[in-house]
């Protein structure tokens, strides 16, 4: 059984630079990355609906479950998280 690809190792200094950050930034700025992940996360469930909808994709009654999903991660998104810069 072969295992996963492992991703490079990041680069020189890069995990000590996020480490030197302050506490309060570096929750900041993975917040913000949670956020615009979950909005993709979204985006893309969106997209597969309506290209079900429209044909392109065989449509196994995916696109209302798909929306869904869409609004449970935009509304666990907006209750979880703080918008960056509204502290």
């Amino acid at each position: 059984m072969r295992s996963a690809p492992q991703p490079p190792p990041a680069p020189s200094g890069v995990t000590a630079s996020w480490h030197a950050l302050p506490d309060d930034l570096q929750l900041t700025l993975s917040r913000e990355a949670l956020r615009r992940a979950a909005e993709t996360l979204a985006e893309h469930a969106e997209l597969l609906a309506t290209e079900m909808e429209a044909g392109t994709l065989l449509d196994q009654g995916g696109p209302e479950a798909l929306r869904l999903f869409a609004a449970v991660v935009r509304a666990t998104n907006r209750d979880g998280f703080a918008t960056v810069g509204s502290a």
